[in-house]
């Protein structure tokens, strides 16, 4: 079952954070309650993949995972939902100019671990990315260093916002990216699979 597109007003800042969620867990609720305050957005909207172009192997059915990202979400301003599946996307730039279209007026940050940062570059027109959505990251553990030398890190080096102004992040034109380290939980989705949590 599909659920309805989120609502947003114009003026508003939407962080996006796109993933498998197979499965979500705590973290994940952890890092967008930091998004939030950190980076002082309006709404967090996590992006529940139909599947992961860069994954040979494809995650649980896209209703199993939405419906355990609905019952892990208490946030009021957090919100699961299946944007993807809906319009049609399997990549993030295409998302992001389709959103775009369906928002005006809408200003949208896209959120990602540092592990994600360290390998942005192998994305599908990563650099349109870049240029036209400012970015959030969030660090993990062990992947600051590999984080802050990759190939998009050098390349936008310019365009990164200090962390003391991570609040104007989605309120600035992009180019525009922000590091932030914040605590961390121990927990991983390949870890919970791996252990047979998760079906």
């Amino acid at each position: 079952m599909r659920h309805e597109l989120p609502f947003a007003q114009p003026g508003q800042v939407i962080g996006l954070f796109g993933g498998s969620f197979d499965p979500p867990h705590e973290g994940h609720v952890h890092v967008s309650r930091e998004a939030l305050k950190r980076f002082g957005l309006d709404r967090v909207w996590w992006l529940v993949s139909p599947g992961n172009p860069l994954k040979s192997r494809g995650p649980a059915p896209l209703d199993k995972r939405m419906a355990a990202a609905r019952a892990l979400i208490r946030h009021p301003r957090m919100k699961a939902t299946d944007i993807e599946a809906r319009i049609g996307t399997r990549y993030t730039a295409a998302t992001l100019a389709e959103l775009g279209r369906l928002y005006p007026g809408v200003q949208f940050v896209w959120l990602m671990g540092a592990d994600n940062l360290a390998q942005f570059h192998r994305w599908q027109h990563w650099d349109w990315i870049m240029e036209h959505v400012p970015i959030g990251v969030l660090a993990r553990p062990g992947q600051r260093i590999s984080a802050r030398t990759s190939v998009a890190a050098q390349k936008y080096r310019d365009a990164k916002l200090p962390a003391s102004a991570a609040r104007l992040l989605g309120r600035v034109e992009a180019p525009a990216w922000c590091f932030l380290n914040v605590p961390m939980l121990d927990v991983s989705s390949s870890e919970i699979r791996a252990r047979g949590e998760w079906g």
